[in-house]
């Protein structure tokens, strides 16, 4: 089995530079990585630096702690993906979680899930 083929090769840090995501997207070309996962900020970048590979670019959507709105979210999950990003990696509203509002997390799940066309969404 490839491991390298299931990694998603990350730089989520508030203080990445565009040399530190060239350096990422690099690497994940050199080593047969599934994604990039970048902030939406580099999203751009990514898909464009990797656009004759096969890595695929993901972000993050309400990170890094879930408390935005539903709107929020989608607003945020459209952008990237109109950006260039394949996949969204999502973090559910904390909040809500705690306060068991499990109708809150499946509706924001499946806002976001419908408004990224059929594109990978992970939570």
């Amino acid at each position: 089995m490839e491991l390298n083929k299931y990694i998603d090769h990350t730089n989520l840090k508030a203080t990445a530079t565009m040399k530190d995501i060239e350096k990422l997207c690099n690497e994940a070309i050199e080593y047969g990585f599934a994604s990039v996962c970048v902030n939406p900020y580099y999203v751009s970048l990514a898909s464009e630096l990797l656009k004759n590979s096969n890595v695929g670019v993901c972000t993050v959507v309400g990170f890094p702690l879930g408390m935005n709105t539903i709107s929020v979210k989608e607003y945020e999950a459209i952008d990237s993906i109109n950006n260039g990003a394949t996949e969204i990696d999502m973090v559910i509203n904390l909040g809500a979680l705690k306060d068991k509002d499990y109708d809150y997390i499946k509706k924001e799940i499946e806002t976001i899930r419908d408004s990224i066309g059929g594109k990978t969404l992970k939570v």
